[in-house]
């Protein structure tokens, strides 16, 4: 899940980056309106189009950044858990290590 958030994560980045840095703009004007057409990486686009692609790659963002903070939250509780299952086991370890020495010393004593 960590992986796929900073996927993500670069995704939205790229996509941000490329609108602030990547994008030209031209305006035309013809019969008394003005029409404003932008170019991301080679493409051209309508700003409203360019819009959409940085309100799109502002959300990857945000789910990129969710997704690691899920994951990260997952795989610490997963550590979490194994950690108290090993020391759990260690202690029943120990418990029938001794368990096998009182048996092995009563039957020595008799």
């Amino acid at each position: 899940m960590v992986i796929f958030g900073l996927l993500l994560l670069i995704l939205g980045v790229l996509g941000l980056l490329s609108g602030i840095f990547g994008s030209e703009a031209e305006s035309t004007s013809s019969k008394g309106q003005t029409d404003v057409h932008t170019t991301l990486i080679g493409i051209e686009l309508s700003a409203t189009a360019l819009f959409i692609v940085g309100a799109v790659s502002a959300l990857l963002v945000l789910a990129g950044l969710w997704a690691m903070k899920f994951g990260a939250k997952q795989g610490w509780k997963r550590r979490k858990d194994q950690k108290r299952l090993s020391d759990l086991s260690d202690k029943l370890d120990e418990v029938e290590l001794d368990r096998r020495k009182d048996d092995l010393s009563g039957r020595e004593e008799k």
